[in-house]
């Protein structure tokens, strides 16, 4: 099990790299803590690489692996 002390702090950047692995894209991620900071919303990243969460602003990025 995951202690909330491993997880990272939602909304604590503007801008998150992720890769293909993470696909289907949602924000909030897995990865952080606060996984319920807004209503979780899919992104599709695959089609121009990158995307923008409409409730906080982060900016996604999708790397090639």
């Amino acid at each position: 099990m995951t202690t909330s002390e491993n997880k990272a702090t939602p909304n604590d950047r503007n801008q998150y790299t992720i890769t293909h692995a993470d696909l289907p894209l949602h924000c909030p991620l897995p990865s952080m803590s606060l996984w319920n900071s807004h209503p979780k919303v899919y992104l599709p990243v695959e089609t121009t690489g990158q995307a923008k969460c409409p409730y906080c602003g982060c900016d996604f990025v999708l790397r090639d692996e």
